[in-house]
């Protein structure tokens, strides 16, 4: 059964249902891990509060599998999920995780993705960020560059897959 923002409000009752007759379920996602930046915290916060229990299986993390191929500082960093949809409140967040002083994890939208670089390369400036694409999948690929290339390799093709954006403390 399929589970996901659009349809969560409808699917999360059946599932708790389900679960409160004896079932149990599993919460599977393609692409990274349940609850990080998904829907799924929902059902997880709903189940708790029924007294189901919960059992975590360890799986792939955008997070962490990018943080650690990026050749940045993982012994301290911020994830800050998605970064705001509106251009001004986009900058205005931006800002606040450089004055962080941090390694800045991200995710994007392969839709959104070109406004996020463009956005990263205003506020941190020509620093070395790290797109990490479609992790532990056939088409993974992990790029180390400046914000104006990144921009020229996305303007080549069409951006597909999810992105996980790395950003280097200080820039």
């Amino acid at each position: 059964m399929s589970y996901y923002e659009q349809n969560k409000l409808a699917r999360g009752p059946q599932l708790l249902r389900d679960l409160a007759a004896g079932r149990s379920i599993a919460l599977v996602t393609d692409a990274g891990t349940p609850g990080i930046s998904d829907p799924g915290i929902l059902l997880v916060r709903e189940a708790r509060a029924q007294g189901v229990a919960i059992v975590p299986v360890p799986g792939a993390c955008a997070i962490v599998t990018a943080l650690s191929a990026s050749g940045l500082p993982a012994d301290g960093f911020v994830f800050d999920g998605f970064l705001p949809v509106k251009p001004g409140k986009r900058l205005n967040r931006l800002k606040a995780l450089r004055e962080m002083g941090t390694t800045v994890v991200l995710y994007e939208s392969p839709h959104r993705i070109v406004a996020a670089v463009t956005a990263i390369g205003e506020v941190f400036g020509e620093v070395e960020l790290v797109l990490a694409r479609e992790l532990t999948k056939q088409y993974e690929e992990i790029v180390a560059a400046t914000p104006a290339v990144h921009l020229g390799r996305l303007a080549a093709a069409t951006p597909r897959g999810e992105f996980t954006l790395l950003i280097p403390a200080g820039g």
